[in-house]
This record gives structure tokens, sequence and C-alpha cells, in this order.
């Protein structure tokens, strides 16, 4: 991941719905979750989530598909784990034992 990317994604993070949007996407796996039930459980209205879903789109960090008349929204693992990997890449300068508990941490998200 490029300095640019990473910038993006971070600042589509970096407001509290979006990031409550993008962990509950997260916590509900491959499945996804349709944008109404999404708006409810973060508390947005539609029109303003809709904002927010494009955003953290635009961000490689969730990913939508149709589902009949339903968009079905997911996170986009290999965004998060490029993410993830982008800001671990210079950890620990070679000392491992300094980001022991955030590679466990990690563990989950392994291909």
């Amino acid at each position: 991941m490029q300095l640019p990317t990473a910038v993006e994604a971070l600042s589509a993070l970096a407001h509290g719905h979006r990031l409550a949007v993008f962990r509950l996407l997260v916590r509900a796996g491959a499945d996804g979750l349709p944008a109404g039930e999404i708006a409810r459980e973060v508390g947005v209205l539609p029109n303003t989530l809709s904002t927010h879903l494009t955003i953290l789109g635009h961000a490689s960090l969730i990913r939508s598909r149709r589902d009949g008349r339903s968009v079905i929204y997911s996170a986009d693992y290999d965004g998060m784990r490029d993410l993830l990997a982008f800001l671990v890449a210079d950890c620990c300068a070679g000392r491992p034992e300094i980001c022991g508990s955030l590679a466990d941490a990690a563990a989950c998200c392994a291909p």
C-alpha cells in the first residue's frame, strides 16, 4: 500500500459514524448487512449513511453487492489487511517483543 492510499483509508476511518460502520461490518463477516440494518445499528439517517458508505468504499474498506432489491455491504478484508500491514510494516525495529501483542491481535486477519 502506498502512502496516499493509506491516508485515504485512515481519513475515512477518522469519523465516528464511519468507524462504527466499519467495525459493525467487520463483525458481520462475509455475509455483510443491508444498508437499512446498518443505519439502524449505527443510528444514522439513510441519506447520511449513504455518504459514509461511499467514502468507506472509495477507501477500499468496504464492498457492496446487490441482492434482489437490497444492497448488502461487507468489510473489504483485503483492504483492511493491506492497511494493517502498512501500519506495522516498520514496527519493532527488529525487536519482535515490542509488537508481540499487536501480532497476536492481528492473527485473526491472516489469510
